[in-house]
C-alpha cells in the first residue's frame, strides 16, 4: 500500500518567529531527511484549506477575526504561545488543507499537522486552527467508526473537546500529566458524557516516563481498547516531544522508544493517517518522523549508532524512573476502573 506524503515549502510560511519554539524549518528538516535516506513513496503537494471545511471545526466569528485579524487578542492571540504574525490566516490554510488532502488517502502523513489544541472559538499551544479536527469531520463522512490516538507529550485537549459527546470517534491520549505541564487535562476521570461516554481515554504519565513504562502503558492500554472499538481508520497524531532531549517536556523517550510506539499502531489499522504534532529538538524532530514514515510504508530505516548512543545517555538517569513506574501503575488502576463498564483492559 503506497503512503502519501505531503509538503509544500509554503509550510514554512507558518512562523510564530525567531524565538518561538515551533519552528518551521524542522518540516523542511524532516522532508530532506526522507529524501536523503530514498524512501519517499508518493509525494503529494499541500495545498490550502477552503474556508468552508474551517467551519468544520471553528465558529464564523473566529475565522473571521483571524481572516482580518481584528481583536485577536479576544481569541488567545498576542501570547508568547500564540503570537499575532505575518499572514497569520494564509500560512494556516496549508497544514489544515494538506490534513484534509491526507482524507482522500488510506494511507497518508501530514508532518505540518496535529495541532491538537486549537479551540473552536480560540487559539491555543501554538495551534491557530485545529487540523486534527476538520481531518476527522471529514473522514465521518465515508466511515462509521474513527480512532484518533495522540502520543504527543501535551494532552490533545481541543480535539477532545470537540469529540467529548460522540461515540463514533475513540479518543486517546497519552501524555505527561497535566499536574506537570500544559494544558493541564487529560485526567483518567474524563471519559466523555452523553453518547460519547466512555469513548475518550486518558493516559497521564509522570516525568522520567521511560520506553520500557510507555510502551507497556501503549500495549495494555491503547492497543486492546482499539481492538474492541474496531475502527475503519486510525488518525495518529505522532509529536516527538516525547523525547528524552525535547526542551518543553519531561517525558524520557528514546528514538528507538518511538519507533517500537510505531510499530505497535501499525498492527491497529491498514488505514492510516498519520500527522505531526510537537517536538521542538531540530535534530530529534527529523530522525523521528522519517522512521515513522518508513514504518508506515514497510521499510525501516537504520538508525543503530543512534539508538546505542541514547541508550548509554539515558542509563544515567534510571533511577529517576522509580516514581514513573509508580505513576503509570496508579494511572493504569484509575482508568480500568473508569472504563470498566465499557473497554476490559
Amino acid at each position: 500500500m503506497k503512503t502519501a506524503f505531503l509538503y509544500t515549502e509554503n509550510f514554512m510560511k507558518y512562523d510564530l518567529g525567531e524565538n518561538h519554539p515551533l519552528n518551521p524549518v524542522r518540516l523542511k528538516k524532516t522532508y530532506d531527511m526522507i529524501k536523503k535516506y530514498n524512501i519517499l513513496d508518493f509525494y503529494v503537494e499541500a495545498k490550502p484549506v477552503s474556508e468552508h471545511d474551517l467551519y468544520l471545526a471553528h465558529s464564523k466569528e473566529y475565522i473571521e477575526a483571524v481572516k482580518t485579524e481584528k481583536n485577536l487578542e479576544m481569541y488567545g492571540f498576542g501570547t508568547p504561545d500564540n503570537p499575532i504574525f505575518k499572514n497569520i490566516f494564509e500560512s494556516s490554510l496549508y497544514y489544515v488543507g494538506a490534513s484534509v488532502q491526507c482524507s482522500g488517502y488510506s494511507r497518508a502523513f501530514n508532518i505540518s499537522g496535529g495541532l491538537h489544541h486549537a479551540k473552536r472559538n480560540r487559539a491555543s499551544g501554538f495551534c491557530v486552527f485545529n487540523d486534527c479536527v476538520v481531518l476527522i469531520k471529514k473522514l465521518l463522512e465515508k466511515y462509521r467508526r474513527v480512532a484518533y490516538i495522540d502520543i504527543d507529550t501535551h494532552h490533545g485537549d481541543g480535539v477532545q473537546e470537540a469529540f467529548y459527546t460522540d461515540p463514533r470517534i475513540l479518543f486517546i491520549s497519552i501524555h505527561e500529566s497535566g499536574k506537570f505541564l500544559f494544558p493541564g487535562t487529560g485526567d483518567t476521570s474524563e471519559i466523555g458524557i452523553g453518547d460519547g461516554r466512555g469513548t475518550t481515554i486518558n493516559i497521564p504519565l509522570a516525568p522520567f516516563t521511560t520506553d520500557e513504562i510507555y510502551l507497556d502503558m501503549f500495549r495494555k492500554i491503547v492497543l486492546p481498547i482499539t481492538k474492541d472499538f474496531d475502527p475503519e481508520i486510525i488518525v495518529t497524531q505522532l509529536g516527538i516531544d516525547t523525547h528524552y532531549l525535547d526542551p518543553l517536556s519531561h517525558l524520557y523517550l528514546t528514538l528507538k522508544g518511538y519507533g517500537d510506539v510505531i510499530r505497535e499502531m501499525k498492527k491497529i489499522s491498514k488505514k492510516w493517517i498519520a500527522l505531526g504534532g510537537g517536538g521542538y529538538n531540530l535534530e530529534t524532530v527529523p530522525r523521528a518522523w522519517a522512521l515513522a514514515y518508513s514504518i508506515m510504508r514497510d521499510v525501516d530505516i537504520d538508525f543503530t549508532k543512534i539508538y546505542e548512543e541514547e541508550s548509554k545517555e539515558v542509563k544515567k538517569y534510571k533511577d529517576l524512573g522509580t516514581n514513573a513506574k509508580y505513576f503509570a501503575d496508579v494511572t493504569y488502576k484509575n482508568l480500568k476502573g473508569e472504563i470498566s463498564e465499557y473497554f476490559s483492559i
